[in-house]
């Protein structure tokens, strides 16, 4: 196998065992890229903050259906959000088990608060959302498919390296909008590359960053949930 997850003396790193000189995989929210991003991202100012509606709702409840590596959950944690990850791919859910342990086993206050929001369970969406009862709807959720690799673009990252060959492409990502729409409360949001077409040619109500790199697609529940 070419990918390995191995135990460290500091945290759990998944491993390309075919390129060495890659370096490690891991999940960090004590320092590294979240940090930073935590310091420097823009705040509520952001536009993924725009997209969840921090500027209309209070501490949201966020359901991040395609949890990665964290780090946007993290960054809506440490803007008040309360968030649930969800990770189907027992990879990825390990090493962000591995991570968000981690960080409640640290002494600094103000990383405790924002982990105290933070939750992890290992599911599909779909799964997941399809067994949920409107009692229990979360006020957003937040989806960020895997969008194709490129064939003639150049390396990709180590990270998206890894993910395009354990996680692989997301062929139901255009019906998980759907059923999120019948599932939440306030929107949903989809990350997409700027040039990447609308999740099954569905249009969304309004796009947040729409000339940027990175843009933010927001759907409107359907109106059987209100």
């Amino acid at each position: 196998m070419r990918y390995q997850l191995v135990q460290t003396a500091e945290r759990l790193e998944l491993h390309d065992t075919q390129d060495p000189q890659m370096g490690a995989v891991y999940v960090d929210f004590i320092g590294g890229k979240a940090q930073h991003r935590l310091q420097f991202g823009g705040g509520k100012g952001q536009d993924i903050a725009k997209a969840i509606g921090l500027n209309k709702y209070a501490h949201p409840y966020v359901v991040d259906a395609t949890a990665g590596l964290g780090r946007e959950s993290f960054v809506l944690a440490s803007l008040g959000c309360k968030v649930l990850m969800l990770e189907r791919n027992p990879t990825v859910y390990a090493l962000l088990e591995d991570g968000l342990k981690r960080a409640q086993a640290c002494t600094d206050e103000p990383l405790q608060t924002i982990i105290e929001r933070m939750s992890l369970e290992r599911n599909s969406a779909q799964s997941w959302l399809s067994t949920l009862t409107p009692d229990h709807y979360p006020d957003v959720i937040y989806l960020d498919p895997m969008f194709p690799e490129r064939q003639k673009s150049a390396l990709v990252q180590k990270e998206m390296r890894f993910f395009h060959t354990v996680v692989g492409n997301d062929e139901d990502d255009a019906e998980l909008v759907d059923l999120a729409r019948h599932k939440v409360h306030k929107r949903v949001v989809v990350k997409r590359p700027h040039k990447a077409p609308w999740l099954g040619d569905n249009k969304p109500a309004f796009v947040i960053g729409a000339k940027a790199a990175i843009r933010f697609d927001v759907y409107l529940p359907y109106p059987s949930n209100t």
